[in-house]
């Protein structure tokens, strides 16, 4: 295994070459760099991957050198491979690689084209770093590099002010939530004094005391830092916005990765998680909230990428639903299909877009179906993964295994069944919305002319994507499910008198998915006048503006924390601390003014100031000692 360096070394030379050439390097050589040094990766990954299934799935580390030493403190350039590690390193390098190939057809004739790659290559390394580090303090470094790249991908197009608005806006947003996750660092410091995952992991139930208030506050605060990444509910206003970046930006970043991140976190450190129940309980219910109210923000958006944005969001509050039901494998499963899935609409979206002359309101395409039938079977394949419908695709496998254990945890505390039936209503709407997203793409009246797209590096993902979207990639699941094991991530045990219910339940799941998407076909294909009437009433708009804000979380921010921060800025920008401390020199240069002014030479003037001076004083003196007696 000593060759797992190279899996993250790879891509950030690949980084350094474009940084160093930036506008000096043709395309073709910065397009080679850059989604060469992520196939060197992949390739890297795939070999550490056999060589560890073939080893017994065995973990290993292996030792780079020590990065900071500080008393006992002294954490280490480490890398760590398990299961976990190999399932995030094998979907951010294949995934990545075939977005990376993608973005070299889609980037085509862009200003800064080497500078797109440095960025998406340097975030490539900084997520790998995150998954591989075999302690916390590694971890958070590969965590605010994806940050950091997040931010310059999100703002490449600087060129327009909202741009950078949304950039920084994501930026801020979730260095909330990286504070939150330094505050858990240092909670687990104190506690374990040490920050080696593996280490916390083992002692986690011997050290903190079931829920005991050390515990809760360590497991909130690794999910309030989980939260900011994974965008969930106080944390998620920036997602949407984010679709400011390029497409492929979008698909990696947004879809496939960064934001799976907080679910790679908390699945990690389950056992911490598991002595504070509470927590447990409360991730869950964050969860579900989150993937209702963007469920009903993507019924109403125009946007292509936004409405593809707050499905991420809804299905990252799926994962997060499972990981609070302790159902981690099912979570991890659907983490992965999502990866597939939902970089294939956003790399789908993304040719839309161009095919489209660079348009991304939906109801200024249209007619596309009779156009470009790759992209509509490619669309059709992976909204279908996104409304998990039976057995043809990918998701419905993942999906309703994650309801199905929430169900069975339901059984015993209520609050969960409460969650089931929130997950299926966001099912519900899941199908709408990615209903209505295809008809008026593919089907609706063609409002903008179609432009001709073509080119391997076009076509080759979004088929290789589409395939692993389908039920075909449900061959996936055992091995999943093995490494999983061998990393000691806990399976869900169903109880065998739950085992029916269990089935019934993800049955009706998948019933009221498919009615969704009746409705969606009944809405959009044969009474849309109906629903385009409806939107013009006073309750129509204004639910429809509700949901289109996202239920006006932004507003909100706005008035709690944004306004009164600028307010506080602009007092402070006037300095008022050192305009407090110039009274002084005022009041000493005031005072020799008015002195100097008396220096007049008069006789007169001196010899009756004195004379006013002595009455004074006298005045003073009887003053006193009458107040004294």
């Amino acid at each position: 295994m000593s060759y797992l360096y190279l899996t993250v070394l790879f891509p950030l030379i690949g980084f350094i070459l474009l940084a160093a050439g930036r506008k000096n390097l043709p395309e073709s050589v910065a397009a080679i760099i850059g989604a060469g040094s992520v196939g060197l990766s992949a390739l890297f990954a795939l070999i550490a991957g056999i060589d560890f299934v073939n080893k017994g799935s065995v973990a290993t580390t292996q030792h780079l050198w020590t990065w900071f030493s500080a008393g006992d403190l002294a954490p280490g350039f480490t890398l760590h491979l398990d299961g976990l590690s190999l399932l995030m390193m094998g979907m951010v390098t294949g995934v990545g690689f075939l977005i990376h190939i993608f973005a070299t057809w889609y980037m085509r004739g862009e200003e800064d084209f080497a500078r797109f790659f440095s960025y998406f290559n340097l975030f490539v390394a900084s997520m790998l770093l995150l998954v591989l580090g075999d302690n916390l303090a590694l971890l958070f470094l590969g965590w605010e590099g994806v940050g950091l790249c997040s931010y310059l991908l999100i703002g490449y197009y600087y060129q327009t002010p909202a741009n950078g608005f949304a950039a920084i806006k994501a930026f801020t947003v979730t260095r909330v939530g990286d504070v939150f996750l330094l505050i858990a660092l240092f909670l687990i410091y104190q506690q374990f004094g040490t920050l080696n995952i593996a280490e916390v992991v083992a002692t986690a139930p011997t050290v903190l005391a079931q829920s005991s208030s050390i515990a809760i506050w360590t497991a909130l605060m690794l999910f309030l830092g989980a939260a900011g990444k994974s965008a969930q509910i106080p944390l998620q206003t920036w997602l949407a916005d984010a679709m400011a970046g390029p497409t492929p930006v979008s698909a990696l970043i947004h879809a496939a990765t960064m934001v799976t991140a907080g679910v790679y976190l908390c699945s990690r450190m389950f056992s911490v998680f598991e002595q504070a129940p509470e927590v447990m309980m409360f991730i869950s219910i964050t969860g579900a909230v989150t993937l209702l109210v963007a469920g009903f923000a993507a019924l109403v958006q125009t946007d292509i990428k936004r409405i593809l944005a707050y499905s991420t969001m809804s299905q990252l509050g799926y994962m997060f639903m499972a990981v609070g039901a302790e159902a981690y494998q099912a979570g991890l499963f659907h983490m992965l299909t999502h990866a597939f899935f939902k970089a294939l609409l956003f790399l789908s979206s993304g040719a839309v877009i161009l095919a489209f002359h660079h348009e991304q309101n939906i109801f200024k395409m249209g007619g596309l179906f009779h156009k470009n039938k790759f992209l509509f079977a490619c669309f059709a394949i992976g909204g279908g993964a996104l409304a998990a419908i039976p057995f043809i695709t990918i998701g419905f496998f993942s999906k309703d295994a994650i309801l199905g254990a929430v169900w069975v945890k339901g059984q015993a505390i209520a609050v969960y069944d409460c969650l089931y039936w929130t997950g299926v209503v966001g099912a519900f709407l899941t199908s709408i919305y990615t209903f209505r997203l295809i008809w008026v793409v593919f089907f609706g009246k063609e409002n903008t002319p179609y432009h001709e797209i073509k080119g391997v590096t076009y076509w080759g993902p979004l088929a290789i994507l589409a395939v692993l979207s389908t039920g075909l990639a449900y061959v996936l699941k055992a091995p999943v499910t093995n490494i999983l094991n061998a990393a000691q991530i806990p399976a869900f045990n169903v109880p065998e008198a739950l085992e029916h219910g269990m089935h019934s339940a993800e049955y009706t799941a998948v019933g009221i998915a498919l009615a969704g998407l009746a409705v969606g076909v009944v809405l959009f294909a044969f009474a849309y006048s109906a629903v385009k009437s409806f939107a013009k009433t006073s309750l129509g708009a204004g639910l429809a503006n509700i949901c289109r804000n996202a239920l006006g979380f932004d507003a909100l921010y706005n008035i709690v924390f944004v306004k009164p921060y600028l307010l506080l800025a602009k007092i402070i920008g006037r300095d008022p601390i050192d305009g407090l401390w110039l009274v002084l020199p005022a009041l000493v240069k005031g005072g020799n003014s008015f002195t100097s002014s008396r220096q007049t030479g008069s006789l007169r003037e001196y010899a009756s100031s004195m004379a006013f001076g002595t009455f004074a004083l006298l005045l003073i003196l009887v003053v006193i000692q009458v107040v004294g007696k």
